[in-house]
């Protein structure tokens, strides 16, 4: 009996010691919503655009619909006039649903791109069932953040967080409508914060259950604020299987403000493809750790080409800014107002460098694809590494726009162990620039044994280093 009363006393503790999240829901839930959308579809068409037959209220619909251009036609299905007669008339049919939260009492919300993208009609209902009929007034596919607006006056909003302040092991709570169940909640932790999924923003990752449908919705801190839009789930079945993405809000509001001036978002660009710098590839070049973003191709006429940037820099800091990894750099390059000229350090040949370098507006100035070569030159032999390498043709020069370089005709002992392949451009050895290959075998047959040597090798429009001992 005394042993099972301490047992009781320890679960009042642990039960007393977990958050109540029931006053938090009442102050902010009146400013979650759900939005429904609709789209215009053949008469004869049912279900989904894509999916004849699909039941919009299915939990895998708004799940296919991100994946599918709105009305696609699929073969067999109706899209075209029948035979002998006229198309009907277009018709409405609900196209998905999902959440949004509003941000201000004049009735501007924010949701997720894609809960929005090629909707006819957009419908915003709140917990009270009042419905307002939405308009989008700017969208942007990169970060999946779109402002919609209501008419309405008064509205209860929520507040926005710091996310600067929210650590992993925090608890956090989500508000949305999964499958449609409105004004649905749930909670747990944060897992991990600046999480890199292939996507522009460094993501804040939760355990918190979400599903179809809670995307656009926020995710709050226990003061109630905003850190967070639930905006993607790492599934292999299409439902919640413990780890969910959410866009940190300092971020959304960036997007949102540019949004509701221009409709529209303006990004920096400097055009340049980069890649990550290893342990090794630092070490060789004589930097202190594996920091920055290697240069692995430079547009040409980009910002970049203008400022001087080559291939094999490595960028430390853009606009005081420090650039810990590759893609810390489209991040911060992109929030960098177009027109703005600011300085850039460089890691190159063992030293710090700074240029200048004026910001283009993203996708003004891409970069060509090259051509491939039309010639074969005399081979030269570099043996200590089992390598044969020519000059660049006149062709080549002028498809990989190349000042000097050698290209490698064959790859074989430690070079081809290292990864070195043919039709690959070496363009330094250490930090001695290659110009041409009778100077490449005279570099590499001056390297003693067992020395590491970086090199610099380019493949097709990106470039990155090669560490190898003879």
């Amino acid at each position: 009996m005394f042993g099972m009363g301490i047992n009781q006393a320890e679960a009042q503790t642990n039960s007393r010691g977990l958050p109540d999240f029931s006053d938090l829901v009442d102050r902010v839930g009146p400013a979650v919503v759900n939005i429904r959308t609709t789209q215009k579809v053949p008469q004869n068409q049912q279900g989904m655009p894509g999916f004849p037959g699909m039941d919009p209220n299915d939990p895998f619909f708004e799940f296919f619909r991100r994946f599918m251009p709105p009305g696609t036609p699929m073969p067999g299905q109706p899209g075209q006039p029948p035979r002998g007669g006229k198309q009907a008339p277009d018709r409405e049919v609900p196209s998905g649903v999902g959440s949004g939260f509003v941000i201000d009492s004049d009735g501007y919300l924010l949701t997720n791109h894609h809960v929005v993208d090629g909707a006819e009609s957009i419908i915003v209902t709140f917990p009270d069932k009042r419905e307002f009929k939405g308009k989008v007034i700017g969208s942007d596919q990169r970060t999946d953040v779109a402002l919609v607006k209501i008419e309405g006056k008064s509205l209860p909003f929520l507040k926005i967080g710091n996310v600067n302040n929210t650590k992993v092991g925090q608890w956090v709570v989500a508000i949305g409508s999964p499958f449609g169940l409105e004004n649905s909640v749930t909670a747990g932790i944060v897992s991990a914060k600046g999480r890199d999924t292939g996507e522009y923003l460094p993501f804040i990752q939760t355990d918190v259950a979400v599903n179809p449908g809670n995307s656009g919705g926020p995710l709050l801190n226990l003061d109630g604020e905003v850190i967070g839009i639930n905006s993607q789930i790492y599934s292999r079945t299409g439902g919640f299987m413990g780890i969910s993405f959410a866009i940190p809000i300092d971020e959304a509001m960036r997007v949102a403000k540019q949004l509701r001036e221009s409709g529209k978002v303006s990004r920096g660009r400097i055009g340049v493809g980069i890649g990550e710098v290893d342990k090794d590839v630092a070490k060789a070049l004589g930097l202190d750790s594996a920091v920055g973003a290697l240069v692995g191709s430079v547009g040409k006429d980009s910002p970049a080409d203008k400022a001087g940037v080559i291939a094999g820099d490595i960028i430390l800091r853009f606009d005081g800014k420090k650039v810990d990894k590759a893609s810390d750099l489209p991040r911060i390059v992109g929030e960098t107002k177009p027109g703005s000229k600011v300085n850039m350090v460089l890691w190159r040949k063992g030293a710090e460098k700074t240029v200048p370098i004026t910001v283009a507006e993203f996708e003004s100035d891409a970069a060509k694809p090259s051509a491939a070569p039309l010639e074969k030159p005399k081979p030269v032999e570099a043996d200590k590494l089992g390598l044969t390498v020519t000059d660049p043709t006149a062709q080549e020069k002028t498809a990989l726009n190349l000042t000097g370089g050698v290209v490698v005709r064959n790859a074989g002992g430690v070079a081809a162990g290292a990864g070195i392949a043919a039709g690959d451009v070496i363009l330094r050895v250490g930090r001695t620039d290659i110009t041409s290959a009778k100077q490449f075998a005279d570099l590499v047959k001056a390297i003693p044994k067992g020395q590491a040597a970086p090199m610099l090798v380019r493949r097709g429009e990106n470039s990155f280093f090669v560490v190898i001992t003879p």
